[in-house]
């Protein structure tokens, strides 16, 4: 070999050597471990949020439907009192009364009639 082509030769070496082999690049991330923490925990709260609303709108919406069973309810019973007093009125007439007092064989004493005002 000659000198020149050890020469180049030897620089090549001397290139290898020196230009160490580039090491992967570090992948920087945006957020620090803190923001991460930061995040997940505002995460959590989301969720934990969320999930306590949807509870709270089902225990009013039960509510709300046993309040209504019960409304309905006190219609009906206020249909059956408004019967009952029609059937009172319809009973309590003066024509009614005196028949059954003829048939249970009691007479009118106009004497003894005392007048009461509502």
């Amino acid at each position: 070999m000659s000198n020149l082509a050890r020469k180049l030769q030897q620089e090549q070496q001397q290139r290898t050597v020196q230009a160490p082999a580039k090491a992967p690049a570090k992948r920087h991330s945006i957020l620090t471990p803190g923001e991460k923490i930061l995040m997940f925990v505002f995460g959590a709260i989301v969720c934990f949020g969320a999930t306590f609303m949807v509870s709270k709108q089902a225990a009013i919406y039960e509510v709300n439907k046993e309040i209504q069973i019960i409304e309905g309810s006190i219609q009906e019973q206020q249909k059956v009192n408004s019967d009952l007093e029609i059937q009172i009125s319809e009973l309590s007439t003066y024509e009614r009364i005196k028949k059954v007092t003829e048939k249970l064989g009691l007479t009118l004493n106009e004497d003894n009639v005392k007048g009461v005002e509502n």
